[in-house]
């Protein structure tokens, strides 16, 4: 899509060079055949150094924009995004592409179905029920049991054991709100990739990207029912227990651990070898690693239950 027409599609006077984009991206990731956008102030650092080749801003932002890089102004920049990510997603299903590949020893239930451009690995067992989509990879000796599914364009590694009712790479939880109130769908145009040897349990769900990569590591163990939202990185060897929640962009270290029913809020950096207990509730990055926490506000564990214990001698008083 050339630069004018998309101009036009987000009602942005447009005077500069038109050229063709070929994708939407983050500010860092972006290239010159890309376009990016900012939708916060907080960002101004990443669009004095992104390359991509055109950004959408308001006004207050519009002077930050290197030169070079053609400037599209609107009023709302994040629902000018959204209504533009609709013209840069790809086909639900390709029918040019070519027939799925097979690996040498995979078994694949009658019952399943694979879509055209799929790649599937030696070895690998595939029970009744799976959908593979479009473009998606799977590594060697991965095990995915009955009623998974994997949506278009994502991977996942060797050796994994994914259980059933699982869906990775559905549709991050992305919309912008216009001034009628009135909810426009920012698609979600990125993927989501399981690295080597990850285990996830039935029923869980792992969004994919609005741009670039959901990415959950080698070794990560994922128990039944828990979401992981888009863009979120969880660290090698990491644990999600039963129903806890990882909100988008949100980024783990190593070794995490997060026990049932905790859940982060989104945009925040956990620190490697932390340790949330049941129900906890992150609101906040954790910078220093090696730590246990819980409760909600959250705390060190040692400080939850001193006030555990303070708050059942009151009880008892009364």
């Amino acid at each position: 899509m050339n630069l004018k027409d998309i101009a036009k599609i987000i009602n942005s006077n447009f005077d500069g060079k038109n050229f063709e984009i070929t994708k939407m991206n983050t500010l860092h990731d972006a290239t010159k055949s890309e376009i990016s956008f900012v939708a916060n102030s907080k960002y101004i650092k990443e669009i004095q150094t992104s390359n991509a080749g055109a950004i959408i801003v308001d006004k207050e932002t519009k002077e930050f924009v290197p030169s070079g890089c053609v400037v599209l102004e609107v009023e709302n920049p994040y629902l000018s995004m959204a209504i533009l990510s609709k013209y840069f997603a790809p086909p639900i299903e390709d029918k040019t592409l070519p027939e799925p590949i097979i690996g040498e020893g995979t078994t694949i239930s009658p019952k399943a179905e694979i879509a055209k451009g799929a790649v599937i690995g030696k070895d690998c067992t595939i029970m009744a029920h799976v959908y593979i989509g479009a473009n998606v990879v799977i590594g060697d000796n991965t095990i995915i049991y009955p009623s998974v599914t994997i949506y278009r364009d994502c991977k996942v590694g060797s050796d994994c054991i994914i259980h059933a009712n699982t869906t990775i790479g559905s549709d991050g939880f992305g919309f912008a709100t216009n001034k009628q109130g009135e909810h426009i769908k920012i698609y979600q145009n990125g993927n989501a990739q399981i690295e080597d040897n990850v285990e996830i349990g039935s029923s869980t769900t792992i969004d994919r990207a609005v741009f670039g990569t959901t990415l959950i590591k080698y070794g990560v163990r994922i128990d039944n029912l828990v979401q992981v939202g888009h863009n979120c990185i969880i660290g090698e060897h990491s644990v999600l227990v039963a129903q806890s929640g990882i909100s988008g962009s949100t980024t783990m270290g190593r070794n995490v651990v997060m026990g049932g029913q905790s859940a982060t809020s989104g945009h925040l950096s956990i620190a490697s070898f932390t340790t949330m207990a049941a129900r906890s509730g992150v609101t906040k990055s954790i910078k220093e690693s090696g730590l246990t926490f819980a409760g909600f506000p959250l705390m060190e564990h040692r400080m939850w239950l001193k006030l555990q214990g303070k708050i059942a001698r009151l009880v008892k008083q009364n």
